[in-house]
């Protein structure tokens, strides 16, 4: 991982086609601003997690269901 330190208005150039700036910091809080291609995705780390979390819950709730059926069906 590089670590950087950027001052407000300061960028950083990713490539030939991405850029991050610093655009406000604010009681520790500092905002980016991104400039990228279109076809680029740019996604926050946190709510891919709390989808891939999401989908496991759903996921393991309707295994657990099925199972229920098909032991219930056995069990006839």
């Amino acid at each position: 991982m590089l670590i950087l330190s950027r001052k407000l208005d300061e960028s950083i150039l990713i490539g030939d086609s991405i850029m991050l700036k610093v655009v406000a910091i604010d009681k520790g809080v500092v905002k980016l601003g991104i400039e990228a291609p279109s076809n680029v995705r740019i996604l926050r780390s946190e709510l891919i997690r709390a989808v891939e979390d999401s989908n496991k819950e759903a996921s393991a709730e309707h295994d657990e269901s099925l199972l229920h059926q098909l032991a219930q069906k056995f069990k006839l």
